[in-house]
């Protein structure tokens, strides 16, 4: 089968690793596969070029830009199309208008978050809805997001499945006393020090900030504490700002950009995420993967990986006493800590792999919709 997935980037983040990892499956079951991105390529795209999977990049400026819609075709067509797999909704009707009149079998759009940023009025919403009447399936990532698509309009009821992430479980080893000496050391404080962490982009949606705050509290009564930001983005600055003003910049770190994500995930004593809006996170899903006790907010998909009391603890969003509150328990009970790790771990195993991600999609695409709802 020959599948073209158009994305905007391939930048470090949860959609282009979702995208990647996909696109590595299908390569290796046999179907010819290509990533058109609209704007530049991305840092990860060295990824797919060793195996030989071409990258392409249209170079879109900003408004109207002919030149790389007609980039854009040229790529589709030059690949021989059968499918065209689109993420989320710029990527969507830009791709939609460069194929129009090619007869495409199958065109499914993948929207990876909650879309709480482009409400039901936006220009982009707008847009996508128009090029939904050449699209076959909207996927959603989580039943949350799912119903909250349609019952803002933005797809119809009809058109919309779930297909939630995954990730190669077998490549997370889970958290271990070495890996936690390694982080203790890369971080220069005392092996005794318990290590919270996070990753994802530094941004309003990540809401890192009442992270931030929620730590002021457990330092004040777990001082043996110190909590990792593993990402950068827009607010790195800001939330430098947010650590020092709550008096905890000496034990707050910002690690950036890492490519090695998963050894640091193996030294972290809790995992928390904080966000306001989430679509299906590829962030908890390693966290599961690495057998961390969690916290996160009770927002998009996140309840949908993380059971309260089962597999973790879920809070309410923008809350830092219940974050705090949540964070201290699990710090403080640690055999009940390991047990929620542990039950993670087999979670993930069970419903986050990569291969039932790669399946649901693979019968999505000849149109088999039952085997995927």
């Amino acid at each position: 089968m020959n599948i073209t997935h158009f994305v905007e980037n391939l930048n470090r983040g949860g959609l282009e690793r979702m995208v990647i990892d996909l696109v590595k499956a299908q390569h290796r079951q046999g179907d010819k596969v290509q990533v058109v991105c609209l704007f530049e390529r991305g840092s990860l795209a060295g990824e797919l070029d060793r195996l030989s999977i071409p990258v392409h990049a249209c170079g879109k400026k900003t408004g109207l830009d002919l030149r790389a819609l007609a980039c854009a075709r040229q790529f589709i067509a030059g690949h021989y199309t059968e499918v065209l797999h689109t993420h989320n909704a710029v990527a969507h009707y830009q791709a939609v208008l460069a194929s129009a009149g090619m007869g495409i079998r199958q065109v499914v759009n993948t929207r990876h978050g909650m879309g709480g940023a482009n409400r039901k009025g936006g220009r982009r919403e707008w847009l996508f809805r128009r090029a939904l009447k050449a699209t076959d399936a909207v996927v959603a990532v989580c039943e949350a997001a799912r119903r909250d698509a349609v019952r803002r309009g933005v797809a119809p009821a009809r058109k919309t499945c779930v297909v939630p992430n995954g990730i190669v479980v077998e490549g997370f080893d889970v958290a271990s006393d070495a890996m936690h000496e390694r982080l203790t050391n890369l971080l220069k404080i005392p092996d005794a020090t318990r290590i919270i962490g996070t990753v994802g982009r530094l941004n309003w949606a990540k809401d890192q900030a009442s992270l931030i705050r929620a730590f002021r509290l457990v330092r004040h009564k777990r001082p043996n504490t110190a909590l990792v930001l593993i990402g950068d983005g827009e607010l790195r600055e800001t939330l430098r700002a947010c650590a020092y003003d709550e008096g905890v910049a000496g034990c707050v770190h910002f690690l950036g950009d890492r490519d090695d994500v998963r050894e640091l995930l193996q030294g972290l004593d809790l995992f928390v995420l904080p966000s306001i809006t989430e679509g299906y996170s590829m962030a908890l899903l390693e966290a599961c993967a690495t057998g961390l006790p969690i916290v996160a907010t009770d927002v998009g998909g996140n309840a949908e990986i993380v059971s309260d009391g089962a597999t973790g603890r879920i809070v309410p969003a923008c809350d830092p006493p219940a974050l705090a509150e949540a964070m201290l328990g699990l710090l403080h009970e640690s055999q009940r800590a390991s047990r929620l790790g542990r039950a993670a771990r087999d979670w993930v195993e069970a419903h986050g792999s990569l291969d039932a991600m790669a399946a649901r999609y693979g019968r999505l695409y000849f149109g088999d919709w039952e085997a995927v709802t």
